[in-house]
């Protein structure tokens, strides 16, 4: 059975990951995997993660099944999380939740859903998108369409190519848009061009699925949640991935949450059943813990504060390194665009000869498409990489 399978190339993320662990320099620096970094440059645990932990420890008393569904608490949580305490959707029961193993969970379980409701399925994604994308939904049977982006010159969001693009799009189409802190560019859209993307996807009779994987990690948790806000309010229907990998760092517990929006109740009970039996017949159940953690910390005031105190400072930290980055190449260019994007990520525009100078020569690592993690900096190192990155343009 196996005698004629073929070695597959290894992801580049993950073989970059190797290649950096097996560089013996002590000043070696990693920008290139997607996890956040405090000054120390480790990943920590959440003080308020840690307590909700504890408090599982001392009061679980099963390990039982959860359910397809997950958690009841956790999926209430995150859907007040994500359209806000006060939504009339919520109020009409037009929305329901479902636990997932991750964002990648939510994103494949979409689009298996997808496919059962219209097996000729096309989803739009950005050009560039998250790579995993890619095989998450096509791998799924959907046919993948691509709408234009990132103005490559400027790395600005090129609104008006993105527009064209999806006038090419046909009704019942999906269209996959990033919540906040677009991965891989950080070029998000701004309030009143997710307006123009609203009334674009209501008259082409489109179906919009926001991928929400950083919220709180752009300019806090409303203004992240803001335009996906207004897209919902206007829409029939909507899916929405949600991960609780990097606002929680809870990156290994696989916690995510996948959303569906419908135009009634009545249907959306019809769509909720048919997601149900998509999951059973997947992988059964989600796994407890991540979410346990996450409906802990969201059912107490006290804990609920902390954790957003430290999801602020986390946000704040990041901001303050895409300013202190653009600062410090500002002598070799306009790198303007770092301090005005958001999130965790941004290309720099360099060449992939470039990238592999910096590797090779000063033991900074990175993608080949130059996407840096900007939470892998820290103020000590700022300096070393801003001046190696100076030294190769």
């Amino acid at each position: 059975m196996f005698e004629s399978l073929k070695t597959l190339p290894q992801d580049p993320i993950l073989q970059l990951m190797q290649t950096f662990r097996d560089d013996p320099r002590p000043d070696k620096v990693d920008l290139g995997i997607g996890v956040y970094k405090d000054d120390a440059g480790n990943t920590p645990i959440m003080a308020a993660v840690h307590e909700a932990e504890r408090r599982l420890l001392e009061g679980e008393t099963t390990k039982s099944y959860v359910g397809p569904a997950g958690s009841a608490g956790f999926n209430d949580a995150m859907a007040r999380l994500i359209l806000g305490n006060g939504s009339t959707l919520i109020r009409d029961g037009r929305t329901s939740v479902v636990q997932t193993p991750g964002g990648c969970g939510a994103l494949r379980m979409a689009a298996e859903f997808l496919r059962l409701c219209q097996p000729d399925t096309n989803v739009w994604v950005s050009t560039p998108t998250w790579a995993n994308h890619l095989p998450l939904l096509g791998g799924a049977g959907l046919t993948i369409r691509e709408y234009s982006y990132l103005n490559q010159d400027t790395l600005q969001v090129d609104f008006n190519a993105m527009l064209e693009a999806l006038e090419g799009a046909s009704t019942g189409d999906v269209v996959l848009l990033h919540g906040c802190c677009h991965n891989p560019s950080g070029a998000d859209l701004s309030f009143e061009q997710w307006q123009a993307v609203t009334n674009l996807i209501q008259r082409k009779g489109l179906l919009p699925f926001v991928d929400m994987a950083y919220q709180g990690l752009g300019d806090g948790l409303d203004q992240d949640a803001a335009g996906l806000r207004h897209l919902a309010s206007q829409v029939p229907e909507m899916l929405v991935a949600a991960s609780c990998s990097k606002n929680f760092g809870l990156y290994r517990e696989r916690t995510g949450a996948l959303m569906l929006i419908s135009a009634t109740e009545t249907i959306n009970k019809a769509a909720t059943s048919q997601l149900l039996s998509v999951i059973r017949s997947h992988y059964s159940m989600p796994p407890a813990h991540g979410a346990a953690i996450v409906e802990t910390i969201l059912g107490d005031d006290g804990l609920r504060d902390q954790w957003q105190d430290e999801l602020n400072g986390m946000c704040e930290r990041i901001l303050h390194l895409r300013h202190a980055f653009a600062d410090a190449l500002a002598p070799v260019g306009d790198f303007r665009f770092i301090a005005r994007q958001r999130g965790m990520f941004s290309f720099l525009g360099i060449s992939p000869e470039q990238v592999r100078r910096l590797r090779e020569e000063h033991g900074i690592y990175m993608l080949e498409s130059s996407r840096v993690n900007v939470a892998g900096l820290n103020d000590r190192v700022l300096p070393r990489v801003a001046t190696a990155i100076r030294n190769i343009l």
